[in-house]
This record gives C-alpha cells, structure tokens and sequence, in this order.
C-alpha cells in the first residue's frame, strides 16, 4: 500500500542513511520500527492487567503488640 509520511528531515537524512549502510529500504525500516512499537504497545497493555491476589489468612495481630509503637515492634524483631 502506498502512502505518504511526513518526517523531519534530518530524521529522513539519517534513516536513509542507515538504510543505505545496511543495504536495505527505507520502507522496511520504517516497517521494522512500526512493528516493535506495535508489539511493545501491545505488551504494555497485557502487562497493565496485573491482578493482586487477597489473602484469605485469617488471626491478627499477636497479643501485646502495638502496631502504632514501631519502636517496640524493632524491640521485638531484634528479640530484646
């Protein structure tokens, strides 16, 4: 298909370039660059879909403990 693209030119200079030093087309870059974009959109979105999982454990917090004391609770992490 044929189409027509607008592209800052020292962007189109530098492309055409790279295209002649790796003996390719500009076309098949610019197709090879469309497509890893394609797919990283693609991946981006599947990996937006991150489900957390809840725990179902059930208890609490042991007898004593006063989570809004944090300098008792490092006394007894550190076993004093």
């Amino acid at each position: 298909m044929r189409t027509t693209v607008r592209l800052r030119d020292d962007l189109l200079r530098r492309a055409k370039k790279r295209a002649a030093d790796e003996g390719r087309t500009l076309t098949s870059m610019i197709e090879e660059g469309l497509l890893i974009v394609l797919s990283r959109a693609q991946r981006d979105r599947r990996k937006a879909r991150v489900r957390i999982p809840i725990s179902k454990a059930t208890g609490g917090v042991l007898p004593g403990i006063d989570l809004n004391n944090s300098g008792e609770i490092w006394d007894i992490l550190d076993g004093v």
